[in-house]
């Protein structure tokens, strides 16, 4: 039980910081927070990749996915 817990910690911790390093580097952050809460190594693939240096692309809301009739 205890190291599902750190597990979890872990996880949690790996997200927020993987949120926040990659609004600093102009990238998604919520993919990033996403992956990084599955899968915590992938804070550091983020680290190391460079700042993107152009305007980040924004992906579309549902809403405007959705097609009216």
């Amino acid at each position: 039980m205890k190291a599902i817990a750190i597990w979890g910690v872990v996880a949690i911790a790996s997200a927020v910081l993987g949120g926040l390093v990659a609004r600093m580097k102009n990238r998604d952050h919520s993919f990033w927070a996403a992956w990084s809460f599955l899968f915590p190594p992938m804070l550091l693939l983020l680290v190391v990749m460079p700042r993107y240096l152009g305007v980040r692309q924004r992906q579309p809301s549902l809403d405007n996915q959705i097609e009216t009739d």
